[in-house]
């Protein structure tokens, strides 16, 4: 085998710390080292090759930048230059800028020739100094120089083709608070107080729009009404089936001490679905659980676990077949769940009534009937918070239905009556839904179906309400 060559090093000669540090020795270190200047490397520094002037290349102000005037020279030909096009940066400017050496102060052959340049007032666009010219020899191109004026600023105009005129803007005039324009446009009648000027100073209850959001809230119920005749599309379901299924649900509801709203938006999720899908009947509990389960993520601000709701179904279901029937329920609904709650119409009747803790408590009984019985469902949750709080008077005694709350409720009595009639009509009957008469007959409650019924039996007959020994059951 051939011998093995020695490895020798490469040191990177564009490396100018490596071949410093390696190839030379400065004055400052021989000092700090304590070496004779004699014993440093004799060997003269070599000086820069001269080229002849002839053979010297022409170079232009910044160093060939550009094809301004780039020069081919080859051997034995004549040099011919040829001219393109100009950038910015190759624009001779008559200023020369001060060139840097890289090479230490030990090693230069020569002195520089420094000039010194008054920096004041200098570089391109400044004030008071011309822009840079474009000779036409060596472009060949005339470029019409453009010199500013006095007192122009040092930014760019922008390019425009004529001046144009621009309007001035309107001053700002401050609005009036929104308190006080609605407070002057809106027309109160005779009589009626406007509840809103004491909530004035408190931010939360946003009382100088408290009349808007209720107009909103009463379109809006147009719009989330369910089919009242759904039930005829449906082959396995009918109207008691829905009615045992809502008074179970009203069950979870107590059990896990949800907020009223969350029952009424989870029946109206169940209405709105079942008048779009026809539904078997082994699947009702997994829609009715499902729209418990959407409606309390959407009212609560610490909803019950999945895991809770599988639970209380007897395991039924599994968490993917809910998560499944959450989708596609929600994607039936178009994600719409913008229910005008009763329950906001109850609260702002009672405000008008001087927040009357009972007939309030009376009221929410009265008016979770319309979520068990279908007669109810027709009509708007406004309507029925207004005959939920009239009949609720009426049963305590507490006055007429004055034009404040008439005003505030939006319906008159001629119009409460039918509603109020269903109510008188469902109490005076046998008890059907057992949870939902228990859920009202404690002391948290002031026991408000005991009492509802027991006058219900004893004014059934000024209601027209004949047979009160059928059931709701034989009706439907």
């Amino acid at each position: 085998m051939p011998p093995k060559k020695a490895v020798r090093s490469v040191q990177n000669e564009n490396d100018e710390t490596t071949a410093a540090s390696t190839m030379r020795m400065t004055r400052a270190k021989a000092a700090t080292l304590n070496v004779d200047e004699l014993a440093m490397p004799t060997k003269g520094l070599q000086t820069k090759k001269v080229v002849p002037a002839a053979a010297r290349r022409q170079r232009a102000a910044l160093g060939d930048v550009s094809n301004v005037t780039r020069v081919e020279a080859v051997e034995g030909k004549k040099v011919v230059a040829k001219t393109g096009l100009v950038s910015k940066a190759a624009q001779p400017s008559g200023i020369q800028k001060k060139t840097t050496t890289t090479r230490p102060a030990a090693l230069a052959s020569k002195d520089l020739n420094k000039k010194t340049i008054d920096r004041k007032g200098s570089g391109y666009g400044s004030i008071g100094v011309p822009k840079r010219k474009i000779s036409e020899s060596a472009t060949g191109v005339s470029v019409k120089e453009n010199v500013p004026e006095e007192g122009e600023p040092v930014c760019k105009k922008p390019h425009v083709s004529s001046p144009v005129d621009l309007p001035k803007p309107a001053p700002v005039v401050e609005a009036p608070a929104a308190s006080i324009v609605e407070a002057e446009a809106r027309v109160y009648p005779p009589g009626v107080q406007k509840m809103e000027e004491e909530d004035f100073d408190d931010p939360l209850m946003v009382a100088e729009y408290a009349n808007e959001i209720f107009d909103y809230l009463r379109d809006l119920e147009c719009k989330t009404i369910p089919n009242p005749k759904y039930i005829d599309h449906q082959d396995e379901l009918e109207w008691k089936t829905r009615g045992i299924l809502i008074d179970w649900l009203i069950e979870v509801h107590t059990r896990f001490h949800l907020l009223p709203e969350t029952l009424f938006l989870a029946v109206n999720i169940i209405d709105r679905f079942l008048s779009e899908k026809v539904v078997q009947l082994d699947r009702l509990q997994l829609v009715g659980i499902t729209a418990m389960f959407i409606a309390s993520k959407y009212e609560e601000v610490l909803s019950p676990h999945i895991t809770n709701f599988r639970h209380v179904a007897d395991d039924g279901f599994t968490e993917s077949e809910i998560l499944s029937a959450e989708r596609f329920i929600l994607s039936t609904l178009n994600y719409d769940l913008s229910y005008p709650n009763p329950m906001n119409f109850l609260r702002r009747i009672s405000k008008a009534d001087n927040y009357d803790i009972q007939s309030r408590t009376i009221g929410k009984y009265l008016m979770e009937i319309s979520l068990l019985d279908h007669r109810f469902m027709p009509y708007r949750p406004s309507h029925v918070a207004a005959a939920a709080m009239y009949l609720s008077r009426l049963i305590l005694k507490r006055g007429e239905w004055d034009e404040i709350i008439e005003y505030y409720s939006g319906y008159t009595e001629e119009e409460i009556d039918p509603v109020c009639q269903l109510m008188v009509d469902y109490l005076a009957r046998p008890i059907v839904h057992e949870a939902f008469v228990k859920k009202y007959a404690g002391k948290k409650f002031l026991k408000a179906s005991i009492l509802t019924r027991q006058w219900a039996k004893k004014n059934a007959v000024h209601y027209d309400v004949v047979d009160v020994d059928l059931s709701l059951d034989q009706i439907s």
